[in-house]
């Protein structure tokens, strides 16, 4: 399996974290949602598999291209 790195596409705040460690995934399913400047934005899992590990909780700031998950492909 091969680990894909899924990065912020904006900075902003995690609002909802959508999925878990270990969970199963489809590709384009939502894995979290940010909110920046009011907007609600789905950050998807760039492949089916598994979500090996998220690395931010609900609230946090993060920053454009921040690392916040990775995906088991």
């Amino acid at each position: 399996m091969a680990n894909m790195k899924v990065e912020a596409i904006v900075s902003g705040k995690v609002w909802k974290i959508e999925k878990q460690q270990g969970e199963a995934v489809e590709a384009g399913e939502a894995i979290m949602i940010l909110e920046s400047m009011k907007m609600e934005i789905p950050i998807e899992a760039p492949a089916a598999g598994r979500v090996e590990s998220i690395s931010v909780a609900e609230g946090d700031s993060v920053t454009e291209g921040q690392v916040i998950a990775v995906v088991a492909a």
